[in-house]
């Protein structure tokens, strides 16, 4: 009796779980937008303050990049402009579309050829928009900035 009471309910558990749902066999799907607009940001550094526009991120592939520009005050001869790239891979892509925050890297290069690392974090507010946390890293400092985005398509180029 023991055995039929542990079969039926084996059984019944296998019935229960082939009815869920498992997260790993739901394909995500892949993002359609193809534009990143990120809104201005600023930090302090001693006895003064970053701002760092960035031109509008275009997709190609798993990576975004666009132009910059960063202003010191007071130390306006400090200042740079340079392009930026970040890699995001195209499942990071799929679980920040579904709402998942999401870890980025990438690098900047300014206009007197130097490398900049940069990292960052993206989360999502909704289904287009969110906060993104990004830190660059510049001649042994780390510059840490805070901002939002916004998803765009642009209907005259298809997504890569």
């Amino acid at each position: 009796m023991l055995w039929l009471r542990f079969n039926l309910g084996f059984l019944c558990g296998l019935l229960v779980l082939s009815h869920c749902p498992l997260r790993a066999a739901v394909p995500l799907a892949t993002p359609t937008w193809n534009q990143v607009a990120i809104a201005p940001m600023q930090t302090s550094i001693y006895v003064g303050s970053v701002s760092l526009t960035s031109g509008l991120f275009v997709r190609h592939g798993s990576a975004i990049a666009t132009t910059y520009e960063a202003k010191v005050r007071p130390w306006f001869f400090w200042g740079e402009t340079g392009v930026i790239n970040i890699s995001i891979p195209e499942l990071d892509l799929a679980r920040l579309a579904q709402g998942e925050s999401i870890n980025f890297t990438g690098s900047a290069t300014n206009h007197k050829n130097k490398l900049r690392s940069v990292t960052g974090r993206a989360q999502p507010i909704d289904a287009t928009t969110g906060k993104i946390k990004v830190r660059i890293k510049a001649d042994g400092v780390e510059l840490i900035f805070n901002s939002t985005y916004r998803f765009s398509l642009n209907p005259t180029r298809p997504p890569s």
